[in-house]
Protein backbone atom coordinates (compact mmCIF):
# COMPACT_ATOMS: atom_id res chain seq x y z
CA UNK A 1 0.00 0.00 0.00
CA UNK A 2 1.35 3.49 -0.94
CA UNK A 3 1.17 6.27 1.51
CA UNK A 4 -0.84 9.30 0.24
CA UNK A 5 0.45 12.20 -1.67
CA UNK A 6 0.81 15.25 0.49
CA UNK A 7 -2.17 17.51 0.19
CA UNK A 8 -1.18 20.18 -2.05
CA UNK A 9 0.32 23.31 -0.56
CA UNK A 10 -2.17 25.99 0.72
CA UNK A 11 -2.27 29.41 -1.53
CA UNK A 12 -0.94 32.57 0.81
CA UNK A 13 -4.16 34.51 2.15
CA UNK A 14 -5.79 36.75 -0.48
CA UNK A 15 -8.82 39.20 -0.42
CA UNK A 16 -12.06 37.56 -0.28
CA UNK A 17 -14.00 36.77 -3.98
CA UNK A 18 -15.99 40.43 -3.27
CA UNK A 19 -12.54 42.46 -2.88
CA UNK A 20 -10.58 40.56 -5.19
CA UNK A 21 -11.26 43.43 -8.18
CA UNK A 22 -9.78 46.06 -5.52
CA UNK A 23 -6.10 44.58 -4.71
CA UNK A 24 -3.48 44.40 -7.11
CA UNK A 25 -0.93 41.64 -7.24
CA UNK A 26 1.21 43.55 -4.16
CA UNK A 27 -2.14 43.47 -2.25
CA UNK A 28 -2.34 47.72 -2.56
CA UNK A 29 -5.87 49.38 -3.51
CA UNK A 30 -6.56 49.47 -6.72
CA UNK A 31 -9.17 52.15 -6.96
CA UNK A 32 -9.75 55.70 -4.80
CA UNK A 33 -11.13 55.07 -1.23
CA UNK A 34 -14.48 57.36 -1.17
CA UNK A 35 -16.71 57.85 2.08
CA UNK A 36 -20.57 55.66 1.32
CA UNK A 37 -22.13 58.62 2.17
CA UNK A 38 -20.81 62.06 0.36
CA UNK A 39 -18.56 60.44 -2.07
CA UNK A 40 -15.63 62.31 0.10
CA UNK A 41 -12.00 60.95 -1.55
CA UNK A 42 -10.60 59.02 1.79
CA UNK A 43 -7.63 57.16 -0.14
CA UNK A 44 -5.88 57.30 -3.07
CA UNK A 45 -5.33 54.33 -5.48
CA UNK A 46 -2.38 52.43 -4.17
CA UNK A 47 -1.85 54.16 -0.62
CA UNK A 48 -2.94 51.04 1.69
CA UNK A 49 -2.73 47.48 1.64
CA UNK A 50 -5.33 45.03 2.51
CA UNK A 51 -5.49 43.09 5.74
CA UNK A 52 -7.00 40.79 7.70
CA UNK A 53 -8.29 41.86 11.12
CA UNK A 54 -11.12 41.18 13.18
CA UNK A 55 -12.17 44.48 14.55
CA UNK A 56 -15.11 45.51 16.40
CA UNK A 57 -16.77 48.75 15.14
CA UNK A 58 -19.43 50.67 16.69
CA UNK A 59 -22.52 50.75 14.03
CA UNK A 60 -22.25 53.30 11.47
CA UNK A 61 -23.73 56.68 12.25
CA UNK A 62 -22.87 60.15 11.81
CA UNK A 63 -20.75 61.00 15.05
CA UNK A 64 -22.85 63.03 17.04
CA UNK A 65 -25.98 60.29 16.51
CA UNK A 66 -23.04 57.43 17.64
CA UNK A 67 -21.77 59.77 20.66
CA UNK A 68 -25.56 59.78 22.50
CA UNK A 69 -26.22 56.33 21.65
CA UNK A 70 -24.50 53.40 23.22
CA UNK A 71 -23.17 49.97 22.28
CA UNK A 72 -23.88 47.99 18.75
CA UNK A 73 -21.39 47.37 16.43
CA UNK A 74 -20.09 45.26 13.62
CA UNK A 75 -17.38 42.51 13.61
CA UNK A 76 -15.15 43.58 10.31
CA UNK A 77 -12.38 41.57 8.88
CA UNK A 78 -11.64 42.94 5.58
CA UNK A 79 -9.47 46.65 5.88
CA UNK A 80 -7.74 48.70 4.06
CA UNK A 81 -4.04 49.06 6.46
CA UNK A 82 -2.41 52.68 6.01
CA UNK A 83 0.94 52.78 7.84
CA UNK A 84 1.26 56.92 7.55
CA UNK A 85 -1.56 58.99 8.84
CA UNK A 86 -0.28 61.37 6.21
CA UNK A 87 -1.64 59.07 3.25
CA UNK A 88 -5.03 59.92 3.99
CA UNK A 89 -6.55 62.70 1.67
CA UNK A 90 -9.45 62.95 3.93
CA UNK A 91 -10.25 61.44 7.31
CA UNK A 92 -10.93 62.62 10.75
CA UNK A 93 -10.44 61.41 13.83
CA UNK A 94 -12.82 60.76 16.97
CA UNK A 95 -11.77 61.70 20.76
CA UNK A 96 -10.08 58.82 22.53
CA UNK A 97 -12.54 55.63 23.27
CA UNK A 98 -10.42 54.12 25.99
CA UNK A 99 -6.82 53.52 23.79
CA UNK A 100 -8.61 53.66 20.19
CA UNK A 101 -9.96 56.29 17.72
CA UNK A 102 -12.18 55.87 15.29
CA UNK A 103 -11.70 57.17 12.17
CA UNK A 104 -14.70 59.33 10.36
CA UNK A 105 -15.24 60.45 7.18
CA UNK A 106 -13.75 64.47 7.56
CA UNK A 107 -16.61 66.37 5.48
CA UNK A 108 -19.85 64.65 6.82
CA UNK A 109 -18.34 62.73 9.81
CA UNK A 110 -19.79 59.26 8.48
CA UNK A 111 -18.24 56.49 10.86
CA UNK A 112 -16.69 54.84 12.31
CA UNK A 113 -15.25 53.67 8.72
CA UNK A 114 -12.23 52.21 10.37
CA UNK A 115 -10.20 52.03 13.78
CA UNK A 116 -6.92 53.10 15.07
CA UNK A 117 -4.96 52.04 18.37
CA UNK A 118 -3.05 54.11 20.14
CA UNK A 119 -0.48 51.80 21.16
CA UNK A 120 0.43 51.56 17.63
CA UNK A 121 1.16 54.81 16.06
CA UNK A 122 1.82 53.42 12.70
CA UNK A 123 -1.42 51.44 12.00
CA UNK A 124 -4.96 52.49 10.65
CA UNK A 125 -7.29 50.09 9.51
CA UNK A 126 -10.07 51.34 7.43
CA UNK A 127 -13.00 48.87 6.61
CA UNK A 128 -13.58 47.51 3.22
CA UNK A 129 -17.60 47.41 3.99
CA UNK A 130 -17.59 50.92 5.48
CA UNK A 131 -16.27 52.77 2.40
CA UNK A 132 -17.47 52.86 -1.47
CA UNK A 133 -14.32 52.32 -4.21
CA UNK A 134 -13.97 54.08 -7.82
Amino acid sequence: MEPAAPPPPSPPPAAAPGSAELVCAQGRNLKAVLCQRCGSRVLLPGAATFAHRELLLPAMRKKAAAAAAGGGGDVVREHWLVRDMFSFENVGFTRDVGNVKFLVCADCEAGPIGWHCLDDKDSFYVALERVAHE
